[in-house]
């Protein structure tokens, strides 16, 4: 781990294990900023005109991978994150803590875990209730993909209807979802989201994943994370594990956990395992996922 200035974030650190790196922002935050091989471009799409900024009162997206509260509500969700946090070393993981947020009682910790010699990130997401009463809510993971690629969401195994008499998922869709939309491809085993520069409205969709991850391609690269799926818990957005969500400027894979009542002085944390691969095609529909996408959440499960 070195301290870096990261395009005008003076307090800035990188870790690498020479095959990846990352950046951390502690000048705002909680906020993982970059992820990808070393001395190669970064998975996560930057804001170059907000590169640098500090203070105010107004949310800025900034970019890279970030942790919210669901369900999301305004003004609740778009606290700033504009303020210096704390960088903690625990010699094998390093913990990111921001403030307690003033209007909502909750205080955000990140825990972020770099794998020697492996293309492998264990990401620890937990939120803290400092208010005298209990909060409902959901952490909520966002990664925010860089521009071009396409996102991948598995659906619950597949069946005859001999076997299979009741549903077994529900898809969520938002006010603005358009399912006609040649940004989607609704395959039998997976949803595909491509991210298109300069398109002219957004897209999200969610759905739960008994399956534990999902991924994005980009320049031949895969970017898979995994996460537990808790089945019969009650997730946010009817019962959304997994969200993507898209716009002209980039594509965010989002995972969260079950919502939970929580008590004062209580946290709650959502764990995500983040894998990097090369030498991926970019996946059209089912055929190619199960091609070229499986076999590498398969190497990623192994690990």
């Amino acid at each position: 781990m070195e301290k870096v200035n990261y395009k005008g974030w003076p307090n800035s650190y990188r870790l690498s294990n020479g095959l990846v790196d990352l950046v951390v922002l502690t000048d705002v935050g909680p906020r993982i900023i970059r992820f990808g091989f070393v001395g190669e471009e970064n998975e996560f799409k930057e804001y170059e005109s907000m590169a640098g900024k500090m203070g105010g009162d107004e949310w800025r997206i900034y970019g890279g991978h970030r942790l919210w509260h669901a369900p999301e509500v305004m003004p609740r969700t778009y606290f700033p994150d504009n303020s210096p946090i704390q960088m903690e070393d625990h010699g094998d993981f390093i913990r990111l803590v921001q403030p307690i947020e003033a209007t909502t009682g909750i205080q955000k910790e990140i825990d972020i875990r770099l794998f020697p010699a492996v293309a492998h990130v264990q990401v620890t997401h937990r939120l803290r209730n400092h208010n005298c009463w209990a909060v409902e809510l959901a952490p909520w993971a966002l990664s925010v993909m860089a521009p071009g690629g396409t996102a991948i969401v598995p659906l619950p195994p597949r069946g005859a209807h001999e076997e299979f008499l009741q549903a077994v998922s529900a898809i969520a869709l938002w006010a603005y979802t358009d399912m006609s939309d040649p940004r989607w491809t609704w395959g039998q085993k997976y949803i595909l989201l491509r991210q298109v520069p300069h398109a002219t409205t957004p897209q999200k969709a969610g759905t739960i994943v008994p399956d534990g991850w999902a991924a994005y391609a980009h320049n031949g690269h895969l970017f898979v994370k995994k996460f537990d799926y808790i089945p019969g818990a009650r997730y946010p957005d009817l019962g959304c594990a997994v969200e993507v969500w898209t716009d002209a400027d980039m594509l965010e894979v989002e995972t969260l956990g079950p919502l939970t009542l929580l008590q004062p002085g209580a946290a709650v944390e959502h764990i995500e395992h983040w894998f990097l691969f090369r030498d991926v095609p970019m996946p059209q529909g089912d055929a190619d996922v199960d091609r070229y996408i499986l076999p590498r959440v398969w190497a990623a499960h192994a690990s």
